[in-house]
């Protein structure tokens, strides 16, 4: 009795620490947004600069991520994750402390690249320490819930500190945290490296010069125009770079991607889940963006009162994750649950369609928010176990970065296109910002349709207790296994 209290207590701890990494990154990548006219009125910043602040962080962390997870599979998940922690707090140390523009830019993308390193190593720690079932569902639960409260403090938290302390602290306010972090680190499992110990870097390079690539051409196309040259020029490369590094992964003796990912009883609905990841990533990328737009350009909302109306959906995503989304995947299949998601995703999109200029943000803007709100609890945790569920432990870092990726990958496309479409719209409707708005909630509702046929396709309806395993024995046999001697314990 006494061992299982021990490994109970040990488990909830190594769920908070992680979580609260978690909230760190994502708390950086929402932060940075509100300072962003006070950086380039204190550093000079030209306008089409000031955007690398926020592209530079997202092309390095995106295109890393299935870098970092395959490196936290070999060399060991808890080394990663203290290399990952000290980087980013190394580099924003630097952003903090940046007096040229080029010097924030290139710290902001050593930000992104550590956290490649932190959220898949995180995330596989979390995983393998949980047996699939409640236990893993609660813990992906957890872990959506600081997600949501990263993203939304970040908001409150840049305007507050931007006003009161000035934008540096924006970036110094992550060491001291960090630090915390780290004291506590060494009571993580210590999991040493698994699998061949062989890194496929050329594989790791093609796959990360594709997403990068495609990132960088999306960026570049919604600033200039899908037509530039060097927009063309970059899609054109991503396309070649997958190509080849899906030739890469059938002639490699270890590939980056194993093959027990992609075949095999549970490969369908990781593929399906994966590709409605990217479909969810960028309905979320495009929902936050024009919400934000919209309370701030049209209803004169200051950047602070436009985070402070972004609560309740950061509330409502904290419940639904830790408490709805785990009751129901006890008695609902993984499929159920997220057809369920997807479907208060598409209401909320076609809610948020229906704004106007005179529109008021209790009737018009709350209830979209609180439905896409709702389908976020529900989706991203039970499509998170539905890519990391059937993987051996050895390659748990890897399906956790394809989770991670996908959402990215989603958020650069959709927010692509959707800012471009809204553009389109306004121009063609003489300047009329709501409409083009209101396009994007449209376009965002027909991606929803789109993941919920790829949902019923692809994710078998069977699949309950295989799938989420919610039985009392699964976290039996992880509670004996977390009190058993390891081979690999330091």
């Amino acid at each position: 009795m006494q061992t299982r209290v021990t490994a109970m207590r040990g488990s909830a701890f190594t769920t908070g620490l992680i979580c609260a990494a978690q909230f760190v990154l994502q708390l950086d990548f929402s932060i940075v947004n509100v300072a962003l006219p006070t950086i380039e009125r204190e550093l000079g910043m030209a306008p089409a600069d000031l955007q690398w602040i926020v592209t530079g962080y997202s092309l390095t962390f995106g295109s890393l991520l299935l870098a970092g997870g395959r490196l936290a599979d070999l060399i060991g998940r808890r080394r990663v994750l203290v290399t990952g922690l000290v980087l980013f707090a190394v580099a924003s140390l630097a952003a903090g402390l940046a007096q040229w523009a080029v010097m924030l830019i290139i710290a902001r993308m050593v930000q992104g690249a550590a956290g490649a390193m932190v959220s898949p190593a995180a995330l596989s720690l979390l995983t393998t320490g949980s047996a699939e079932g409640a236990a893993r569902t609660r813990a992906l639960s957890l872990w959506q819930a600081a997600t949501a409260s990263g993203a939304t403090t970040g908001i409150i938290a840049g305007g507050l500190l931007t006003q009161y302390l000035g934008w540096r602290a924006i970036f110094l306010v992550n060491p001291p945290l960090i630090a915390v972090m780290l004291a506590f680190v060494p009571r993580l499992p210590a999991g040493a490296g698994q699998g061949s110990g062989r890194i496929d870097v050329r594989g790791a390079a093609l796959i990360t010069g594709a997403i990068a690539a495609l990132i960088y051409g999306l960026s570049e196309g919604q600033q200039r125009g899908f037509t530039a040259p060097v927009s063309l020029a970059a899609l054109a490369a991503a396309v070649a770079l997958a190509v080849l590094f899906i030739h890469t992964e059938r002639t490699v003796a270890a590939p980056m991607l194993p093959p027990s990912l992609l075949s095999g009883p549970t490969a369908r609905t990781r593929r399906a889940a994966v590709g409605v990841m990217l479909l969810i990533g960028a309905v979320l990328a495009g929902y936050v963006y024009f919400v934000s737009l919209y309370l701030q350009r049209v209803h004169h909302f200051t950047p602070l009162q436009a985070g402070l109306a972004l609560v309740p959906a950061t509330v409502t995503v904290v419940l639904t994750s830790t408490l709805g989304t785990r009751a129901l995947l006890s008695r609902f299949s993984v499929r159920q649950v997220l057809l369920a998601g997807l479907a208060c995703m598409t209401a909320g999109q076609l809610w948020l369609s229906q704004v106007t200029a005179g529109s008021g943000y209790a009737t018009s803007v709350l209830p979209g928010v609180v439905l896409t709100a709702l389908s976020i609890g529900l989706t991203l945790p039970t499509a998170s176990i539905a890519i990391t569920s059937g993987v051996h432990g050895r390659d748990q870092g890897i399906a956790g970065a394809m989770f991670t990726t996908g959402q990215q990958t989603g958020a650069a496309v959709g927010l692509a296109i959707l800012a471009t479409a809204a553009a389109a719209r306004t121009a063609h409707a003489s300047g009329d910002l709501v409409a083009g708005y209101r396009l994007s909630y449209l376009i965002g509702a027909g991606m929803c349709v789109l993941a919920i046929a790829a949902t019923a396709a692809g994710i078998r309806s069977g699949a309950r207790r295989e799938e989420t395993g919610a039985g009392a024995d699964a976290e039996a046999t992880s509670t004996r296994a977390a009190t058993s001697p390891r081979p690999d314990a330091p």
